[in-house]
């Protein structure tokens, strides 16, 4: 798909956060620039957060919990890990099973994070906007979010 807007990303965003569950992994891949923080952002709008969402590049991890979103969910950049063991002292590997994970620059986390997931491919579109691919082995499309 092919979304001319960060406006457009972020309510692509905000169609994935309506349908999280608990137990849901979305994966975020591009290269600086490419969008992943706007999708992010409107996950967590669409999952009922109203607050500002700061990228979580510097502290990694950002955590957010009900009342104020309605479930809860980790905000996670991996953008400055260099091992993936490093992940485990932040508790990602249980993070999912209590709420939802969020993580961008997901190809430096190795396995932690597992392999069901909807991992969503950000990249620069030839002209003007972003080129969005979609690879849902966690079945979100049951969730009528694409139409």
């Amino acid at each position: 798909m092919h979304l001319d807007t960060a406006e457009a990303m972020q309510a692509l965003g905000m169609k994935i956060g309506a349908v999280l569950q608990t137990g849901d992994v979305i994966k975020l891949y591009g290269s600086l620039g490419t969008g992943k923080t706007t999708l992010a952002r409107g996950i967590l709008y669409g999952a009922g957060f109203t607050g500002e969402v700061p990228s979580p590049s510097f502290p990694i991890v950002q955590y957010y919990a009900p009342p104020d979103i309605r479930l809860p969910l980790v905000h996670a950049d991996f953008y400055r890990i260099n091992d993936p063991q490093e992940l485990y002292e932040l508790g990602l590997d249980d993070a999912g099973m209590d709420g939802a994970i969020v993580a961008e620059w997901p190809e430096k986390a190795g396995s932690v994070l597992g392999e069901k997931c909807l991992a969503i491919y950000l990249d620069f579109a030839a002209q003007v906007g972003r080129d969005v691919r979609l690879d849902d082995s966690q079945n979100f499309d049951n969730r009528k979010i694409w139409n």
